[in-house]
């Protein structure tokens, strides 16, 4: 009995000097591990505002600009549900409303066929030919060491971004066109001339090609900035195993920017059927005309030129539908097959 209640005493005493000896450091005993408090939704997301809400500062631009001239123009899709003129109110009690009239009448055009292939072929050869020239071309620029030829190089891709269309098309006239370099040159050498601008086979190669030409370049800046996040140590892992630079662009630069690849793949084939007017008729012509109406220059053609304004929305709109349904199967695709998507 003696023996237990001295052994009570000398651990009272115990605990009462390590409590002294906490008070003396921090001011307080030790308290009893407690069990973390759980936060809800709505507490997580303040946090994570006060933490990282600076950053809407420099989104809020953007945010802005696309909902005045992208979101708010959008009650114009109306026009194509109306028999609309200038100066009429889109919505209004004399607005005269057609249903769809306007939708019959385009896709009752019996040249309709040759405008939805002539723009499906352009945009998908586009694109075959486009999308994989940056990454390509990324992926090359990577590879060069030497700072001076690989700044040197890229301003020469990056250069024919900021020429303007007309001044493109002006060049592949001089080139191409009547009385161009290659028509003298055929000329003198005894043929027959070679104007590539009267001959329908040609309209599409001169337009995908001068497209990528300008265009490759400036587009190659995302994937350069992604290369550069790659992780130099993957590099001379690589290095002591063996491989060669050309096996270390399949071993760890591809994969290191495949979701990057995956992102613009999607946004790219949600603006598949989307040609602009202003090239084509740059470049149209008598004998190119064939192959060179498309989708885009019927809504120029017979909605701003014609003054069918209900009917060159319509036209518009159902490219946009056609956009947005590939859209959404090129997401789910994507993330179905990879993983990677939007949404």
């Amino acid at each position: 009995m003696a023996n237990d209640a001295t052994s009570s005493v000398a651990d009272a005493v115990d605990e009462e000097l390590v409590e002294q000896a906490y008070e003396a450091l921090d001011g307080s005993a030790p308290s009893a591990p407690q069990a973390p408090v759980k936060q809800t939704k709505w507490q997580k997301w303040k946090d994570n505002f006060k933490r990282k809400g600076w950053i809407l500062v420099f989104i809020i631009p953007a945010l802005i600009y696309v909902i005045i001239f992208c979101y708010v123009p959008m009650y114009g899709i109306l026009v194509a549900f109306q028999d609309y003129m200038p100066g009429d109110q889109v919505i209004g009690p004399e607005t005269v409303w057609v249903g769809w009239k306007n939708f019959n009448t385009f896709f009752s055009n019996p040249n309709f066929g040759s405008y939805f292939l002539n723009t499906f072929v352009l945009c998908i050869l586009g694109f075959i030919v486009g999308f994989p020239l940056p990454i390509i071309v990324a992926l090359l620029l990577n590879s060069v060491r030497p700072k001076k030829i690989k700044k040197g190089l890229q301003i020469l891709y990056y250069a024919p971004h900021f020429i303007s269309l007309v001044v493109l098309v002006g060049m592949l006239k001089f080139m191409f066109g009547s009385e161009g370099l290659l028509d003298n040159l055929s000329k003198n050498m005894g043929g027959g001339g070679l104007d590539l601008f009267l001959k329908a086979e040609a309209f599409r190669p001169l337009f995908i090609f001068s497209g990528n030409w300008q265009d490759f370049g400036w587009s190659a800046i995302i994937y350069l900035a992604a290369l550069s996040g790659v992780d130099p140590a993957l590099h001379e892992a690589a290095k002591v195993d063996g491989a060669s630079r050309f096996r270390r662009i399949f071993s760890v630069d591809l994969p290191a920017i495949l979701p990057t690849i995956v992102m613009l793949m999607i946004l790219s084939v949600g603006n598949l059927m989307s040609c602009g007017y202003e090239k084509v008729l740059l470049m149209q012509t008598d004998g190119n005309i064939e192959n060179s109406e498309i989708l885009s220059t019927y809504v120029y053609n017979f909605g701003l030129k014609g003054g069918q304004y209900g009917l060159g929305t319509a036209a518009g709109l159902f490219n946009s539908v056609i956009n947005v349904a590939l859209l959404i199967i090129a997401n789910f695709t994507s993330k179905k097959l990879s993983g990677n998507s939007m949404w």
